[in-house]
């Protein structure tokens, strides 16, 4: 089977639906990605707008629950494919579903504290300039580190000007 990556960037528009399948969870909901252009005299225009349903599964749909709520600014990656059914009267119609491998809030748009799965509290994505947010760059971003004893911060690698302070991947 030929899977096609997509990367979706926009706004979750329903609120995240939980529910079981077999053994496994996902959270279903939709993102709306609007374009919007710059006219000649400088004011802005709206554009084209895609809808997608985006599907969740195992621990991502976990992270998803606890971190994102209908509103927020996303970026979603994944594999996307057609979903043909019926509607009421009959019709047949298809829409575009992807599943998500990797779900975060847009960090043009928030300040994140990331925290992996298993610690204390919730990720929290403040947007900037709210209260509590900052647009003040690296650091004003408070990313947990891994706990390993060897003092390894997993998939993150060292360079030159790293410091303490390394972005996670909210999955991790």
């Amino acid at each position: 089977m030929f899977e096609t990556p997509l990367t979706v960037i926009g706004r979750i528009v329903t609120d995240p639906q939980r529910r079981r399948v077999g053994e496994q969870e996902v959270m279903k909901f939709r993102v709306a990605s609007n374009a919007r252009r710059r006219t000649g005299d400088g004011s802005w225009e709206a554009g084209n707008s895609l809808f997608v349903t985006v599907n969740c599964w195992g621990k991502l749909a976990t992270g998803v629950g606890a971190s994102l709520a209908k509103g927020d600014a996303v970026i979603v990656v994944g594999q996307v494919y057609t979903s043909e059914y019926e509607d009421r009267e009959g019709v047949r119609r298809s829409s575009m579903e992807l599943r998500a491998s990797a779900v975060g809030p847009d960090l043009s748009r928030y300040i994140a504290k990331i925290e992996k799965h298993g610690q204390p509290g919730v990720a929290a994505a403040t947007p900037v300039g709210a209260p509590g947010g900052t647009s003040e760059g690296a650091d004003a971003v408070d990313c947990a580190e891994d706990d390993r004893a060897d003092g390894s911060h997993g998939d993150v690698q060292d360079g030159p000007g790293d410091d303490a302070r390394r972005a996670l991947p909210l999955s991790a």
